[in-house]
């Protein structure tokens, strides 16, 4: 696998094209598919996280290829991605996730379910009066961080609560370029320190993603080594 840092050149961030192609999450997605893309019938095979510097997009992916700076507009650093892990192993890391369950309704239809909402809505069941809910950032703290502990114990590796920070919670609506209905996805960011418990499934959960919506930039784990 490689690990890509894309960053948009100086010169490029007067490009007017540039800027409209980035003004939703389903255009940047095409942004980011234009360094991959070899031909129409390629699947999306990575995962890309974009962070903002001062205004100008970096863009980090996990491929098995490498990026192809097609349009000139980046500066492009890539290296192989083979991390060595061990169990007990601490890491830490940064992660844009789509925090949502699954759940099948009576007709054995599928429907996936934002874990803040799903929390806030347990709390009007619950009777609770507004006034009296925990404060927004708990709520989003503690329905994030149930749902990756959650995620640690399908993808080798465990988190404790006290270690992670789970928050800028948004909820986002586009739509597609020709599409006739709305997209809505939920974004949380984690930052804190993990512990690997199974180096191999752990490493399979770096290079396929975390969560859903990969596809908008959601599930791609950058990892270090944690300094306590």
């Amino acid at each position: 696998m490689f690990l890509s840092r894309m960053r948009l050149r100086p010169g490029a961030a007067g490009n007017r094209e540039f800027w409209q192609m980035v003004g939703s999450e389903y255009q940047a997605h095409h942004m980011v598919w234009d360094l991959f893309t070899d031909g129409p019938d390629r699947e999306r095979d990575f995962l890309y996280r974009v962070e903002e510097n001062e205004g100008m997009p970096t863009i980090y992916s996990v491929c098995e290829r490498e990026p192809v700076n097609r349009g000139g507009m980046w500066t492009i650093e890539t290296k192989l991605y083979d991390p060595a892990l061990r169990t007990g192993q601490q890491l830490a890391f940064v992660l844009r996730a789509n925090p949502v369950r699954t759940k099948c309704d009576e007709k054995g239809k599928h429907h996936r379910h934002d874990v803040v909402m799903e929390a806030k809505t347990r709390l009007k069941q619950q009777g609770r009066p507004r006034e009296e809910w925990p404060p927004e950032p708990e709520i989003v703290q503690q329905a994030g961080f149930a749902w990756l502990a959650m995620k640690g114990e399908a993808n080798g590796f465990s988190v404790a609560e006290g270690d992670v920070r789970a928050d800028g919670y948004i909820q986002r609506r586009f739509r597609k370029r020709k599409g006739r209905h709305e997209i809505s996805i939920s974004t949380l960011d984690y930052t804190g320190i993990l512990t690997v418990a199974d180096p191999e499934r752990f490493k399979a959960a770096l290079y396929n993603g975390i969560g859903p919506a990969k596809g908008f930039g959601c599930g791609m784990m950058m990892v270090r080594p944690a300094v306590r």
